[in-house]
């Protein structure tokens, strides 16, 4: 689910800097607020370089298949770290293995990182709305609807900018049908990472619950 140089408009990509650079900005002042910054950096290494080979692992979902996206789960372990850390594995797996691309780095650090985000407040909102239900399912249900839904966001976002930019050149009922495909195909994959995260996340509440975010 990355796009590759020259599927959007040189617009597109300058507006996808520039909103990387803003959420990038805004990630690393809330960084800067807590007590000790630079504790939870071997943490986000570690879940950056997941990221990074998360992209390799495919699932065969018929007709097509889809790659572990692992963002919502970033979200939903390192809160604002997610980002940056989206960002730094997004730019190695363009140089490395080819997916997305530098001109497209921004767009895909939008459309992945903010979802990310997204998923970290939805977590959160189990220490909220969530207080009505007991543990551990309270923070199950959570962490699973972050993991799920930080992917989910994303796939829609991929579909939107992916059919209105579609070349003039190709035939575009087709390209939509295949877009289409590719995005339902994601539907499993956001069980899969929900479940994934649930699972992880229960962990580390029941090991070293100081690794979760609030």
């Amino acid at each position: 689910m990355h796009i590759p140089d020259g599927i959007v408009s040189a617009q597109v990509c300058a507006a996808g800097y520039a909103l990387t650079g803003l959420a990038t900005w805004y990630s690393l002042r809330q960084i800067n607020r807590k007590p000790d910054p630079t504790a939870e950096i071997p943490k986000a290494s570690l879940l950056t370089a997941a990221f990074f080979v998360a992209s390799s692992i495919y699932i065969p979902v018929p007709p097509t298949s889809v790659h572990l996206i692992l963002n919502g789960l970033l979200g939903v372990v390192l809160g604002y770290f997610a980002f940056p850390a989206i960002l730094i594995g997004l730019f190695f797996q363009a140089l490395v293995i080819g997916h997305g691309g530098l001109t497209t780095l921004g767009v895909n650090a939008a459309m992945m990182g903010i979802p990310a985000l997204l998923a970290y407040h939805i977590f959160q909102g189990r220490n909220s709305i969530g207080k009505v239900l007991p543990e551990p399912a309270r923070t199950g249900i959570f962490a699973f609807l972050g993991g799920a839904l930080g992917l989910g966001i994303a796939a829609l976002i991929f579909l939107a900018l992916v059919i209105l930019n579609i070349p003039a050149d190709v035939d575009a009922n087709a390209e939509r049908t295949a877009i289409l495909t590719l995005s339902i195909a994601h539907i499993p994959l956001m069980m899969v990472e929900g479940m994934f995260t649930a699972m992880l996340v229960l962990f580390l509440q029941r090991v070293k619950p100081e690794l979760l975010e609030g």
